[in-house]
């Protein structure tokens, strides 16, 4: 099994060589890191050619299947922006020294992340005990991961009390579905929890859950070099995100089929996934409940608790991974 120290480490040595071999010429294509079956606004412009016409460059759309790969991928030099990148991976790749910041909050969706128990062995908050000793699949050093972790602390089971093996939310989405499956429980996101939960319960959803975990997001995370390289495609880029989001609020329906194609998800299922997201506009990510305050925080604190799991050694710091510069040169785009 790939642990979380294993992926530190490995990062570590990609943001080695991406620091030693980065060009810094300009960009005349960008490549954007994004998942299938997390169905977003600005997906309507991915799939409509938007954001080459605003930017002026051929955008590259890769999608991958965790956020620990698109840290990954922008170490290497093959990933100038993660769109949707979970907070987990980006404090295990900054941790591991890669040097990264937050310059959007892409998505909040503290119910379309979450754990969920095989219908069969009846395991709720009540007698949530009965996990001990059985196999758990969970997606390491991703948003799900910290998620699983907060929730076992709160009901006073440790990690050594399961058998946890690291499976990307599809796979275990695949598993869990077979009736002879071995998984107790398996954790994810998007259309594979929508998978799970046709076989299984969450635990604790809604706001019961957000008070264990707290806020759940996703931020747009770029190289520092790149933002500093090519700050205004990186504030064009967000402008057209941020208007894709703005329309949407207006009015979703026109923009649907677009985003469900880009998705790769049918009608019903980009319904239900993203009527679960909220996408805090401009002035909102700009506020202190955002990146005014609020994400520096956090990252802090998730930090500190995986740093107390022995999962990472977190920064002193966390202020400079913020960077509010291109949002707000993108508000006055």
């Amino acid at each position: 099994m790939k642990t979380l120290k294993t992926m530190v480490a490995a990062l570590a040595a990609s943001s080695a060589m991406f620091v030693a071999t980065a060009p810094a010429n300009a960009l005349d294509e960008l490549t954007v890191a994004y998942f299938l079956e997390w169905p977003t606004p600005n997906q309507f412009a991915q799939a409509n050619k938007i954001y080459e016409k605003e930017l002026g460059v051929k955008v590259n759309w890769v999608s991958f299947d965790a956020g620990t790969a698109m840290s990954a991928a922008m170490a290497s030099g093959d990933v100038h922006i993660s769109f949707s990148q979970g907070v987990t991976p980006f404090l295990v790749a900054t941790a591991a020294g890669q040097d990264l910041q937050v310059v959007d909050i892409a998505v909040s969706y503290s119910d379309n992340d979450n754990c969920v128990v095989r219908s069969e062995l009846e395991i709720t908050k009540d007698n949530v005990a009965d996990l001990k000793g059985k196999k758990v699949a969970v997606p390491l050093g991703t948003a799900a991961h910290s998620g699983f972790l907060a929730q076992m602390k709160h009901f006073g089971i440790a990690e050594s009390d399961l058998t946890i093996v690291d499976m990307a939310p599809s796979d275990s989405a695949a598993a869990f579905s077979q009736p002879n499956t071995d998984l107790a429980m398996a954790c994810g996101w998007g259309g594979s929890l929508r998978t799970m939960k046709e076989h299984g319960n969450p635990i604790i959803s809604g706001a019961e859950k957000e008070a264990v975990v707290g806020k759940v997001f996703d931020v747009t995370s770029v190289p520092t070099s790149f933002g500093e390289e090519n700050p205004e495609l990186l504030a064009k880029f967000l402008k057209v995100t941020a208007d894709m989001n703005a329309k949407y609020a207006k009015d979703s329906a026109p923009m649907m089929e677009a985003i469900g194609k880009a998705a790769g998800m049918d009608a019903a299922g980009t319904k239900a996934v993203i009527g679960t997201f909220v996408f805090p506009s401009v002035e909102e990510q700009l506020s202190d409940a955002w990146m005014g305050g609020f994400v520096a925080k956090n990252l802090a604190d998730s930090a500190k608790s995986l740093e107390e799991s022995g999962k990472i050694k977190a920064l002193s710091d966390y202020n400079a991974l913020v960077n509010t510069s291109y949002l707000e040169a993108a508000s006055k785009l």
